[in-house]
């Protein structure tokens, strides 16, 4: 993805916000800066024609190849989860105000807590982190989000779907709320 004469800034803005969501998967920051120049270097769209749509296209690739790099880190770490059966979860939606985070703690944690964040993500297993950041931070649906499993998660994440992408966000949910209870502040502590 080149500058093809649209604004620095435009491309830096792009820049940052795949940055931002690869730190939060991979944990690492130079590795997520390693990513983000690959992505953008690989890209074949143009953010200067559509840029919002140019940043969409350029996250998903992205995710997937974070997905992809963490499975093969750990391999069968993207299998689903059965999420079913007798444990219960402390909420019974996958929204986030149904465990008790506010989007105003939610923005908190993407922007001053951002490193406190990282590190509540790093105690995750790589398939709840992902499904976390799709979900919290990108905004995707539960059949969006399994669809990105399947696909960047190695031959073990065939079975992902809507309602096993939305058991397994609950449960991370559950934890962040469990955190934060336990941090006493809108931060969640490692």
């Amino acid at each position: 993805m080149g500058n093809h004469g649209c604004s620095d800034t435009l491309v830096q803005d792009t820049a940052v916000k795949l940055f931002q969501t690869a730190a939060l998967l991979l944990g690492d920051g130079d590795e997520a800066v390693r990513l983000v120049e690959e992505t953008m270097a690989g890209a074949d769209v143009d953010p200067c024609a559509d840029g919002s749509q140019a940043t969409i296209v350029l996250q998903n690739q992205l995710v997937q190849a974070a997905i992809r790099e963490l499975s093969q880190r750990e391999p069968g770490s993207f299998a689903p989860a059965e999420t079913g059966g007798g444990n219960a979860l402390c909420i019974e939606d996958d929204d986030l105000s149904a465990a008790g985070v506010t989007s105003s703690q939610l923005h908190e944690l993407l922007h001053e807590g951002r490193g406190q964040l990282r590190g509540w993500l790093e105690h995750l297993p790589p398939a709840q982190r992902a499904v976390f950041v799709e979900r919290a931070m990108l905004g995707q649906d539960n059949t969006a989000t399994a669809q990105v499993l399947r696909t960047a998660g190695g031959e073990t994440a065939a079975g992902w779907t809507p309602d096993k992408v939305s058991g397994v966000f609950r449960q991370a949910l559950c934890s962040l709320a469990n955190s934060l209870a336990h941090s006493g502040s809108a931060m969640p502590v490692a």
